[in-house]
């Protein structure tokens, strides 16, 4: 024999359900793009940024030939100007975001003198981040 009352409870309870699985997924869908789009277009350039020779003469097998390039301004320029400036770590390792184009990179304030610390120029691909290694030239002989 069939419990109405049961059937009846149950269908409520499963068209209660229904009405709200829709706008759950929409919601989540949403909640979840939202999430992923600022990651997705995130674009710069990271890396590092060495200076050599470190000692004038000649080096011996053992010694490093370059170091981290310690707690330097770098400016960042595009056609237009200058766009921002970083500092480099206690590694000489730097991050800047910066939006898709071609950039030069040179040490802030530097006018002349010994060493070579850029122009270092680069380009940004949208959405890319682009690794560096840069060697900057001490000018110690």
């Amino acid at each position: 024999m069939i419990d109405w009352y049961h059937a009846r409870r149950v269908h409520c309870v499963m068209r209660f359900r229904r009405v709200w699985i829709v706008p759950g997924i929409i919601i989540m869908t949403v909640c979840a793009a939202a999430g992923q789009t600022p990651f997705e277009q995130e674009s710069g350039i990271e890396g590092v940024i060495m200076v050599g020779p470190v000692q004038a003469g000649p080096i011996s097998a053992d010694a490093p030939a370059s170091k981290p390039l310690i707690n330097a301004t770098f400016v960042v320029a595009n056609e237009n100007g200058e766009v921002t400036s970083f500092i480099t770590d206690e590694y000489g390792w730097f991050r800047s975001l910066l939006p898709p184009g071609h950039y030069k990179i040179s040490l802030k304030g530097k006018k002349g003198g010994p060493g070579r610390f850029g122009p270092f120029e680069i380009d940004v691909a949208p959405g890319k981040w682009t690794k560096v290694h840069w060697e900057c030239d001490s000018g110690i002989r």
